[in-house]
């Protein structure tokens, strides 16, 4: 019998993963379930959008392998978008690398920056992906804890005072996942000159900027953050391109090249007709926004209704694509709360504890989910 690798010990399998199995065998069984739980887009990329992946196919050399730093054209409309929604300038030649989705990100630059036993500053709650691509490429994990009380922000002067000897990297994500808590201009200066003093590389995760968020910000805005940041940015949630993969990374161009060393052994180049794609969608107007967000907003008024329905509290000015709503008291467990839930009423909601410990008493909602089916749910109550 062939044995798995050793790093395969320190991870499990993806909660969604796995839960989606469970939930796909019920609705096997004809249980009419609702899924409240996964942030995937149920609408669809711009007409626009569509049409130039439909056109590209036919282009000369749209089906050759292509460049590991994308399309020069790409690199120049993303160099755009940023000067354009976060004023912040950036190199399209040096700065700036596509990915097949940010998620690849994440595992490029650890495998990038980080050597076997070196640690890193986790969000606690946080993505799930920064703890096991840590574990993946054999650094240590060391979280540090984010709390309603505190805004869901790091207390930085709790963290100067441990050893932060070994840290090589810190993971953010402004807007917050899972909370939709934002970063303000003060705050993200904190984290520059923490990370500057502690030499320390920042990574922010910023896929939701534009989920009902009127303010926009990147952590590259601060000045001197090129020195010390990374920035990764998808068009998963924006525009509704969950499935095409395609998200890019932004950085000095040391960084950059560090980055590059690692995906040019990974791939082989993102497909032509995505690119043109993602630049039709990084030119899209403020049209498009509006439009997206009228649909948010009701489907966040309606969701509302079923966390109060649940006796649940929640922050109404939270950004992004869910609802991260506290339980009520007496309630000591998210995940039985849930799968009660789910096998009572036919409904997923994602448990707080999938991203950490501090999330503990609370549940996700999910807006990728249609007004008719919210109103259902809310009618199974």
């Amino acid at each position: 019998m062939i044995r798995t690798a050793d790093r395969l010990q320190t991870v499990q399998e993806y909660y969604f993963s796995k839960k989606l199995r469970e939930v796909k065998a019920l609705m096997a069984q004809g249980k009419p379930i609702i899924n409240m739980g996964i942030g995937s887009p149920d609408l669809a990329p711009s007409d626009a959008v569509i049409a130039s992946i439909q056109n590209a196919v036919l282009e000369n050399g749209a089906h050759q392998y292509q460049s590991y730093q994308g399309l020069p054209e790409l690199r120049s409309e993303i160099a755009s978008f940023y000067r354009d929604k976060f004023r912040v300038t950036i190199d399209a030649m040096t700065e700036i690398l596509p990915l097949m989705g940010s998620k690849e990100g994440i595992m490029h630059i650890s495998l990038a920056f980080l050597n076997e036993g070196d640690e890193v500053l986790i969000p606690n709650p946080g993505y799930p992906t920064y703890t096991s691509v840590t574990k993946l490429v054999g650094a240590r994990e060391k979280y540090y804890d984010l709390t309603e009380a505190n805004g869901w922000f790091p207390d930085i002067d709790a963290l100067e005072k441990e050893d932060l000897g070994k840290v090589k990297l810190m993971w953010l994500s402004y807007p917050h996942m899972p909370t939709g808590a934002r970063a303000s201009v003060e705050q993200f200066k904190k984290l520059v000159t923490f990370a500057k003093r502690n030499h320390i590389l920042l990574v922010n995760d910023n896929p939701y900027s534009f989920v009902l968020n009127n303010d926009p910000r990147s952590i590259l805005n601060i000045a001197g953050a090129m020195d010390v940041c990374l920035e990764l940015n998808s068009l998963s949630k924006t525009f509704n391109m969950a499935g095409w993969r395609v998200g890019f990374v932004l950085g000095n161009q040391e960084h950059m090249n560090a980055v590059l060393k690692v995906k040019s052994n990974m791939d082989s180049g993102m497909f032509y007709g995505i690119q043109k794609g993602a630049i039709t969608a990084l030119a899209s107007s403020d049209a498009w926004y509006e439009g997206l967000n009228k649909i948010y907003r009701k489907r966040k008024e309606l969701l509302c209704q079923l966390a109060d329905k649940l006796n649940c509290t929640y922050d109404k000015d939270a950004v992004g694509m869910f609802l991260w709503a506290k339980l009520p008291e007496g309630i000591a467990s998210a995940e039985q709360f849930i799968d009660e839930i789910l096998y009572e009423k036919d409904i997923f909601i994602t448990p707080g504890t999938i991203f950490g410990s501090n999330g503990e008493g609370y549940i996700r909602f999910s807006l990728c989910v249609t007004e008719e089916k919210i109103k259902e749910a809310i009618n199974r109550f």
